[in-house]
């Protein structure tokens, strides 16, 4: 298997209640790499929070201003040190300050997380779908950090049309013995691929990964595939 991984340019500026499946679809197909049956389009979540008015407004002067609402949109304090939070969302995420972001957003307001992003996923597929006649998969990414390790990385929080995992237990490795607990979050290792082409200060909010098993086109979720239920979780 060969990914290619292409930015998407071309996008303008996101505001309450523009279709972002059309704007998408149109420069995509406006690109010199155009779109085909089986890319998947890797979509950042911020530009989702901006047409679905996830944003909120914050004191530009108070650093600290979106912290009010950090504890809002929290359902669980995992640790906090000083103005660091980690905490739980309602979407089952474990992350930093409850998701909510202040760069890439307009001076004075703060980008909460999609009402649900796997349903936002399947309204930007059904609509480029719609525009362009292509069956693609839908990724919504977002920026998080992990325990353990320093640095972040780009991660799924919603998918439709795209595996988030796939299940490789009671298949042979390389040496023929039996895989009997190898799950591989691919929706995670496509939106961290991604992220390389559409950087963190670049503008360039959607990115082309083409080249995918076919397999892995399927019906799927991130909050049923990737969300681990608290009986399964050895940290709680």
């Amino acid at each position: 298997m060969t990914i290619e991984l292409h930015p998407v340019e071309g996008i303008a500026e996101i505001t309450l209640g523009v279709d972002l499946g059309a704007e998408i679809a149109a420069a995509c197909e406006a690109s010199p790499h155009g779109l085909r049956d089986g890319d998947v389009l890797v979509v950042t979540q911020k530009i989702v929070s901006k047409a679905e008015g996830a944003m909120e407004a914050v004191d530009p002067t108070d650093p600290l201003s979106h912290k009010p609402l950090v504890e809002r949109e929290s359902v669980r304090i995992v640790r906090r040190r000083g103005d660091l939070i980690i905490s739980e969302t309602k979407h089952g995420f474990i992350c930093a300050n409850a998701g909510i972001d202040l760069s890439n957003v307009e001076r004075g307001y703060a980008a909460l997380l999609p009402e649900d992003s796997d349903r936002s996923a399947r309204k930007i597929r059904d609509r480029i779908t719609a525009e362009t006649g292509r069956s693609v998969g839908i990724i919504i990414s977002d920026t998080f950090g992990r325990p353990w390790r320093r640095g972040v990385t780009d991660v799924a929080i919603g998918c439709a049309g795209i595996a988030a995992v796939v299940d490789l237990r009671g298949t042979d490795d390389a040496l023929g013995r039996e895989l009997a607990v190898t799950e591989v979050c691919v929706a995670d290792e496509i939106a961290s691929a991604a992220d390389l082409v559409c950087g963190k200060s670049k503008g360039v909010p959607v990115a082309i990964v083409r080249g995918v098993e076919g397999s892995w086109l399927r019906r799927a979720s991130v909050r049923s595939e990737i969300i681990r239920d608290p009986a399964e979780d050895l940290f709680r």
